[in-house]
Protein backbone atom coordinates (compact mmCIF):
# COMPACT_ATOMS: atom_id res chain seq x y z
CA UNK A 1 0.00 0.00 0.00
CA UNK A 2 2.80 2.08 0.88
CA UNK A 3 4.07 1.70 -2.52
CA UNK A 4 0.98 2.89 -4.40
CA UNK A 5 0.90 5.71 -2.77
CA UNK A 6 4.34 6.31 -3.07
CA UNK A 7 3.98 6.02 -6.98
CA UNK A 8 0.20 8.37 -6.52
CA UNK A 9 2.04 10.90 -4.89
CA UNK A 10 4.98 11.21 -7.15
CA UNK A 11 2.52 11.00 -10.76
CA UNK A 12 0.63 14.39 -9.02
CA UNK A 13 3.57 15.55 -7.97
CA UNK A 14 5.33 15.50 -11.54
CA UNK A 15 2.08 16.62 -13.15
CA UNK A 16 1.34 19.60 -10.88
CA UNK A 17 5.21 20.74 -11.23
CA UNK A 18 5.47 20.32 -15.36
CA UNK A 19 1.81 20.87 -16.65
CA UNK A 20 1.25 19.77 -20.26
CA UNK A 21 0.87 23.21 -21.93
CA UNK A 22 -0.58 23.23 -25.41
CA UNK A 23 1.33 25.28 -28.18
CA UNK A 24 -0.30 28.70 -29.09
CA UNK A 25 -0.49 29.33 -32.67
CA UNK A 26 -2.11 33.19 -33.45
CA UNK A 27 -4.44 32.89 -36.57
CA UNK A 28 -5.25 36.58 -37.70
CA UNK A 29 -8.38 35.66 -40.70
CA UNK A 30 -11.35 37.37 -41.64
CA UNK A 31 -14.14 36.98 -39.09
CA UNK A 32 -17.05 38.51 -41.35
CA UNK A 33 -18.58 34.89 -42.01
CA UNK A 34 -20.54 32.86 -39.53
CA UNK A 35 -19.16 29.66 -41.71
CA UNK A 36 -15.91 30.43 -41.67
CA UNK A 37 -15.92 31.51 -38.09
CA UNK A 38 -17.61 27.62 -37.55
CA UNK A 39 -14.71 25.94 -39.46
CA UNK A 40 -12.16 27.45 -37.48
CA UNK A 41 -13.95 26.30 -34.57
CA UNK A 42 -13.29 23.18 -35.65
CA UNK A 43 -10.13 23.35 -36.45
CA UNK A 44 -9.10 24.38 -33.02
CA UNK A 45 -10.74 21.21 -32.20
CA UNK A 46 -9.01 19.06 -34.23
CA UNK A 47 -5.71 21.21 -33.61
CA UNK A 48 -5.97 20.62 -29.76
CA UNK A 49 -5.86 17.19 -29.60
CA UNK A 50 -2.40 17.26 -31.46
CA UNK A 51 -0.87 19.94 -29.05
CA UNK A 52 -1.83 23.01 -30.43
CA UNK A 53 -4.06 26.17 -29.61
CA UNK A 54 -5.11 27.70 -32.27
CA UNK A 55 -6.16 31.21 -31.55
CA UNK A 56 -8.54 33.52 -34.41
CA UNK A 57 -7.85 36.64 -34.12
CA UNK A 58 -11.31 37.86 -36.06
CA UNK A 59 -10.28 40.44 -38.26
CA UNK A 60 -12.57 43.10 -39.69
CA UNK A 61 -9.38 44.43 -42.50
CA UNK A 62 -6.16 42.63 -43.13
CA UNK A 63 -4.48 45.95 -44.17
CA UNK A 64 -4.62 46.69 -40.13
CA UNK A 65 -2.80 43.19 -39.68
CA UNK A 66 -0.55 44.42 -42.72
CA UNK A 67 0.23 47.86 -41.07
CA UNK A 68 1.05 46.30 -37.70
CA UNK A 69 3.42 43.69 -38.73
CA UNK A 70 5.35 45.91 -40.81
CA UNK A 71 5.90 48.27 -38.06
CA UNK A 72 6.36 45.45 -35.24
CA UNK A 73 3.80 45.45 -33.24
CA UNK A 74 1.86 42.07 -34.22
CA UNK A 75 1.76 38.64 -32.54
CA UNK A 76 0.80 36.91 -35.73
CA UNK A 77 1.78 33.57 -36.57
CA UNK A 78 0.07 32.88 -39.70
CA UNK A 79 -1.89 35.33 -41.28
CA UNK A 80 -4.59 34.39 -44.17
CA UNK A 81 -3.53 36.90 -47.05
CA UNK A 82 -3.54 37.56 -50.97
CA UNK A 83 -3.24 40.56 -53.03
CA UNK A 84 -1.78 44.02 -52.43
CA UNK A 85 -1.25 43.21 -48.42
CA UNK A 86 0.53 40.39 -49.73
CA UNK A 87 2.15 42.94 -52.00
CA UNK A 88 2.51 44.71 -49.09
CA UNK A 89 3.89 42.31 -46.79
CA UNK A 90 6.43 40.94 -49.55
CA UNK A 91 7.57 44.26 -50.11
CA UNK A 92 8.77 45.09 -46.62
CA UNK A 93 10.41 41.24 -46.29
CA UNK A 94 7.89 40.50 -43.32
CA UNK A 95 7.18 36.79 -44.41
CA UNK A 96 8.75 33.83 -44.13
CA UNK A 97 9.43 31.27 -47.14
CA UNK A 98 7.56 28.26 -46.23
CA UNK A 99 6.75 26.17 -49.49
CA UNK A 100 9.32 24.18 -49.23
CA UNK A 101 8.61 23.17 -45.58
CA UNK A 102 4.98 22.48 -46.40
CA UNK A 103 4.54 18.89 -47.49
CA UNK A 104 1.11 19.08 -48.40
CA UNK A 105 2.23 21.65 -51.35
CA UNK A 106 2.73 17.75 -52.93
CA UNK A 107 -0.80 17.39 -53.08
CA UNK A 108 -2.18 20.64 -54.77
CA UNK A 109 -4.02 20.86 -57.76
CA UNK A 110 -2.21 21.64 -61.01
CA UNK A 111 -4.45 23.13 -62.45
CA UNK A 112 -4.25 25.90 -59.95
CA UNK A 113 -2.70 28.83 -60.76
CA UNK A 114 -1.70 29.91 -57.69
CA UNK A 115 2.39 31.04 -58.18
CA UNK A 116 1.21 34.24 -58.93
CA UNK A 117 -0.69 36.66 -56.82
CA UNK A 118 -2.69 39.53 -58.24
CA UNK A 119 0.07 39.35 -60.68
CA UNK A 120 3.15 39.13 -58.28
CA UNK A 121 5.10 35.94 -57.96
CA UNK A 122 4.85 34.33 -54.56
CA UNK A 123 8.54 33.03 -54.51
CA UNK A 124 7.46 30.50 -51.44
CA UNK A 125 6.02 33.30 -49.37
CA UNK A 126 2.22 31.79 -49.08
CA UNK A 127 1.09 28.61 -49.79
CA UNK A 128 -2.79 28.23 -51.08
CA UNK A 129 -5.82 27.71 -49.11
CA UNK A 130 -9.05 28.16 -51.13
CA UNK A 131 -10.65 29.72 -54.44
CA UNK A 132 -12.56 32.62 -54.89
CA UNK A 133 -14.73 33.53 -57.98
CA UNK A 134 -16.31 36.47 -57.82
CA UNK A 135 -20.32 35.86 -58.90
CA UNK A 136 -23.56 37.25 -58.47
CA UNK A 137 -26.55 35.68 -56.48
CA UNK A 138 -29.64 36.73 -57.40
CA UNK A 139 -33.37 36.06 -56.78
CA UNK A 140 -35.02 33.82 -59.37
CA UNK A 141 -35.88 35.77 -62.86
CA UNK A 142 -34.10 38.50 -62.31
CA UNK A 143 -31.33 37.58 -64.82
CA UNK A 144 -32.63 35.48 -67.79
CA UNK A 145 -29.06 34.25 -68.72
CA UNK A 146 -26.40 32.81 -66.61
CA UNK A 147 -23.64 35.06 -67.86
CA UNK A 148 -24.85 38.69 -67.14
CA UNK A 149 -23.64 41.73 -69.24
CA UNK A 150 -22.85 44.98 -68.26
CA UNK A 151 -25.98 46.02 -70.44
CA UNK A 152 -28.28 43.40 -69.23
CA UNK A 153 -27.13 44.71 -65.54
CA UNK A 154 -28.23 48.44 -66.28
CA UNK A 155 -31.62 46.55 -68.13
CA UNK A 156 -32.24 44.75 -64.64
CA UNK A 157 -31.88 48.02 -62.60
CA UNK A 158 -33.95 50.07 -65.03
CA UNK A 159 -36.71 47.08 -64.87
CA UNK A 160 -36.71 47.09 -60.40
CA UNK A 161 -35.48 50.43 -59.95
CA UNK A 162 -33.82 50.46 -56.10
CA UNK A 163 -33.30 46.88 -55.95
CA UNK A 164 -29.74 46.49 -57.09
CA UNK A 165 -27.13 47.44 -55.62
CA UNK A 166 -23.29 46.72 -55.11
CA UNK A 167 -20.83 46.60 -51.64
CA UNK A 168 -18.91 49.87 -51.11
CA UNK A 169 -15.05 50.19 -52.33
CA UNK A 170 -12.80 50.02 -50.90
CA UNK A 171 -14.47 46.86 -49.81
CA UNK A 172 -12.81 44.46 -52.09
CA UNK A 173 -15.83 42.66 -53.44
CA UNK A 174 -17.09 45.78 -54.13
CA UNK A 175 -14.06 47.14 -56.15
CA UNK A 176 -14.16 43.51 -57.56
CA UNK A 177 -17.37 44.24 -59.17
CA UNK A 178 -15.56 47.35 -60.81
CA UNK A 179 -13.37 44.96 -62.07
CA UNK A 180 -15.87 42.37 -63.58
CA UNK A 181 -17.72 45.34 -65.49
CA UNK A 182 -14.63 46.74 -66.62
CA UNK A 183 -14.43 42.99 -68.28
CA UNK A 184 -17.19 43.42 -69.93
CA UNK A 185 -16.82 46.60 -71.51
CA UNK A 186 -13.77 45.48 -72.94
CA UNK A 187 -13.64 41.42 -73.47
CA UNK A 188 -10.94 40.98 -75.35
CA UNK A 189 -8.97 43.41 -73.96
CA UNK A 190 -7.90 41.39 -70.79
CA UNK A 191 -4.24 41.63 -71.23
CA UNK A 192 -4.51 45.20 -70.51
CA UNK A 193 -5.93 44.70 -66.63
CA UNK A 194 -3.18 42.21 -66.20
CA UNK A 195 -0.88 45.31 -66.11
CA UNK A 196 0.36 47.55 -63.68
CA UNK A 197 -1.87 50.22 -63.87
CA UNK A 198 1.39 52.97 -64.26
CA UNK A 199 2.04 51.33 -67.99
CA UNK A 200 -0.97 51.61 -69.71
CA UNK A 201 -3.46 55.23 -69.89
CA UNK A 202 -5.89 54.14 -67.05
CA UNK A 203 -7.54 57.25 -67.39
CA UNK A 204 -8.49 56.55 -71.01
CA UNK A 205 -9.27 52.40 -70.06
CA UNK A 206 -12.01 53.50 -67.24
CA UNK A 207 -13.78 56.55 -69.16
CA UNK A 208 -16.36 54.00 -70.21
CA UNK A 209 -17.15 52.46 -66.32
CA UNK A 210 -17.53 55.86 -65.44
CA UNK A 211 -19.88 56.81 -68.16
CA UNK A 212 -21.20 53.20 -67.01
CA UNK A 213 -21.76 54.29 -63.35
CA UNK A 214 -23.47 57.79 -64.15
CA UNK A 215 -26.01 55.70 -65.21
CA UNK A 216 -26.62 53.00 -63.30
CA UNK A 217 -26.20 55.04 -59.68
CA UNK A 218 -29.55 56.75 -60.18
CA UNK A 219 -31.46 52.97 -60.73
CA UNK A 220 -29.49 51.77 -57.44
CA UNK A 221 -31.01 51.35 -54.17
CA UNK A 222 -31.01 54.44 -52.12
CA UNK A 223 -30.36 56.20 -55.51
CA UNK A 224 -26.39 55.52 -55.16
CA UNK A 225 -26.66 57.78 -52.85
CA UNK A 226 -25.49 54.97 -50.34
CA UNK A 227 -24.31 51.67 -50.71
CA UNK A 228 -24.65 48.46 -48.56
CA UNK A 229 -21.33 48.17 -46.65
CA UNK A 230 -19.79 44.19 -47.20
CA UNK A 231 -20.74 41.52 -48.90
CA UNK A 232 -22.25 40.30 -45.67
CA UNK A 233 -24.71 43.35 -45.45
CA UNK A 234 -25.68 43.02 -49.07
CA UNK A 235 -26.59 39.16 -48.31
CA UNK A 236 -28.71 40.45 -45.68
CA UNK A 237 -30.80 43.14 -47.55
CA UNK A 238 -30.65 40.06 -50.56
CA UNK A 239 -32.45 37.45 -47.68
CA UNK A 240 -35.42 40.22 -46.77
CA UNK A 241 -36.38 41.02 -50.05
CA UNK A 242 -35.15 44.95 -50.16
CA UNK A 243 -32.28 43.76 -52.56
CA UNK A 244 -32.53 40.86 -55.83
CA UNK A 245 -29.05 40.72 -56.11
CA UNK A 246 -25.79 40.32 -53.94
CA UNK A 247 -22.42 39.40 -54.91
CA UNK A 248 -20.00 36.89 -53.43
CA UNK A 249 -16.38 35.53 -53.97
CA UNK A 250 -17.40 32.04 -53.37
CA UNK A 251 -18.39 30.23 -55.98
CA UNK A 252 -20.52 27.91 -53.78
CA UNK A 253 -22.56 30.43 -51.46
CA UNK A 254 -25.89 30.55 -53.38
CA UNK A 255 -25.85 26.23 -52.01
CA UNK A 256 -24.35 26.99 -48.81
CA UNK A 257 -25.89 30.04 -47.67
CA UNK A 258 -29.60 28.73 -48.33
CA UNK A 259 -28.22 25.35 -46.69
CA UNK A 260 -27.34 27.36 -43.87
CA UNK A 261 -30.61 29.01 -44.08
CA UNK A 262 -29.86 32.66 -44.51
CA UNK A 263 -31.19 32.83 -48.21
CA UNK A 264 -34.40 31.42 -49.64
CA UNK A 265 -34.37 28.29 -51.93
CA UNK A 266 -34.26 28.70 -55.62
CA UNK A 267 -31.80 31.93 -55.23
CA UNK A 268 -28.92 31.43 -58.76
CA UNK A 269 -25.76 31.86 -59.49
CA UNK A 270 -24.10 34.21 -62.27
CA UNK A 271 -21.09 35.64 -63.86
CA UNK A 272 -20.61 39.50 -64.34
CA UNK A 273 -19.03 39.15 -67.32
CA UNK A 274 -18.55 36.15 -69.80
CA UNK A 275 -15.77 34.73 -67.01
CA UNK A 276 -15.39 34.84 -62.96
CA UNK A 277 -12.37 36.34 -61.83
CA UNK A 278 -10.48 34.08 -60.28
CA UNK A 279 -7.40 34.55 -57.12
CA UNK A 280 -6.13 31.95 -54.74
CA UNK A 281 -6.43 32.93 -51.36
CA UNK A 282 -3.09 32.00 -49.00
CA UNK A 283 -1.70 31.45 -45.41
CA UNK A 284 1.61 32.74 -44.53
CA UNK A 285 3.96 32.85 -41.57
CA UNK A 286 5.26 36.33 -40.60
CA UNK A 287 9.02 36.23 -39.82
CA UNK A 288 8.04 37.87 -36.55
CA UNK A 289 6.12 34.41 -35.76
CA UNK A 290 7.34 33.28 -32.54
CA UNK A 291 6.24 30.25 -32.80
CA UNK A 292 6.71 29.22 -36.81
CA UNK A 293 7.16 25.59 -36.34
CA UNK A 294 3.59 24.92 -34.88
CA UNK A 295 2.51 27.83 -37.20
CA UNK A 296 3.69 24.83 -40.38
CA UNK A 297 2.06 22.55 -38.51
CA UNK A 298 -1.68 24.40 -38.62
CA UNK A 299 -1.15 25.03 -42.42
CA UNK A 300 0.08 21.21 -42.94
CA UNK A 301 -3.55 20.50 -41.05
CA UNK A 302 -5.26 22.99 -42.94
CA UNK A 303 -4.25 21.78 -46.40
CA UNK A 304 -4.79 18.03 -45.35
CA UNK A 305 -7.43 16.37 -47.06
CA UNK A 306 -9.68 15.56 -44.26
CA UNK A 307 -9.92 20.10 -43.57
CA UNK A 308 -10.25 20.51 -47.14
CA UNK A 309 -13.14 18.68 -47.88
CA UNK A 310 -15.33 19.93 -44.91
CA UNK A 311 -14.09 23.32 -46.11
CA UNK A 312 -15.78 22.32 -49.29
CA UNK A 313 -18.72 20.88 -48.18
CA UNK A 314 -21.73 23.60 -49.10
CA UNK A 315 -23.27 22.23 -45.26
CA UNK A 316 -20.51 24.14 -44.43
CA UNK A 317 -18.25 26.53 -45.66
CA UNK A 318 -17.86 25.75 -49.42
CA UNK A 319 -14.85 27.68 -50.17
CA UNK A 320 -13.71 25.08 -52.66
CA UNK A 321 -10.53 22.69 -51.96
CA UNK A 322 -7.10 23.05 -53.46
CA UNK A 323 -6.25 19.69 -53.41
CA UNK A 324 -6.12 17.09 -56.59
CA UNK A 325 -8.21 14.84 -55.02
CA UNK A 326 -10.85 17.00 -53.28
CA UNK A 327 -11.41 18.60 -56.28
CA UNK A 328 -12.03 15.85 -58.63
CA UNK A 329 -14.17 14.10 -55.53
CA UNK A 330 -16.25 17.05 -54.82
CA UNK A 331 -18.77 17.38 -57.38
CA UNK A 332 -21.04 19.92 -55.72
CA UNK A 333 -17.87 22.30 -55.66
CA UNK A 334 -18.00 23.19 -59.47
CA UNK A 335 -15.82 25.93 -60.78
CA UNK A 336 -17.25 28.57 -63.26
CA UNK A 337 -15.23 29.08 -66.30
CA UNK A 338 -12.21 31.60 -64.76
CA UNK A 339 -10.15 34.39 -65.42
CA UNK A 340 -6.75 36.16 -63.48
CA UNK A 341 -7.62 39.00 -61.36
CA UNK A 342 -6.41 42.49 -62.04
CA UNK A 343 -2.68 43.51 -61.59
CA UNK A 344 -3.11 44.41 -58.22
CA UNK A 345 -2.01 47.82 -58.38
CA UNK A 346 -5.29 48.48 -60.21
CA UNK A 347 -6.78 47.65 -56.48
CA UNK A 348 -6.18 51.01 -55.41
CA UNK A 349 -6.51 53.15 -58.22
CA UNK A 350 -10.24 51.93 -59.09
CA UNK A 351 -10.73 52.57 -55.35
CA UNK A 352 -9.58 55.82 -55.53
CA UNK A 353 -11.68 56.93 -58.41
CA UNK A 354 -14.38 55.68 -57.79
CA UNK A 355 -14.14 57.50 -54.29
CA UNK A 356 -13.02 61.06 -56.00
CA UNK A 357 -16.53 60.26 -57.90
CA UNK A 358 -18.75 59.36 -56.09
CA UNK A 359 -18.16 60.06 -52.28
Amino acid sequence: MRFIAAISFLFVTLFATSPLKASEVNFYAWGGSPEVNNYLRWAQKELKAEGIQLRHNKVADASEVVKQLIDGRSNADIIWVNGENFHALKKAGALRSIADEIKALNNISPELNWQSDFGEPVEGLEVPWGVGQFNLISRPGLFSQKVVSAEALLDAAWENKGRISYPKPPDFHGTTFLKSLLLSLYPQKREVFQQPVSEVDANEWTKPLWHYLDKLHPLLWQQGENFPSSAGEQISYLANGQLLMAVSFNPNDYQTLVNHGRLPAGVERHTLSDEAITNTHYLAIPVSSNNAEAAKAVIEFLLSEKAQQRKADTNRWGDPSVLKRTQKADKSSALLEPTDDFHASWQNYLEREWSARYQ
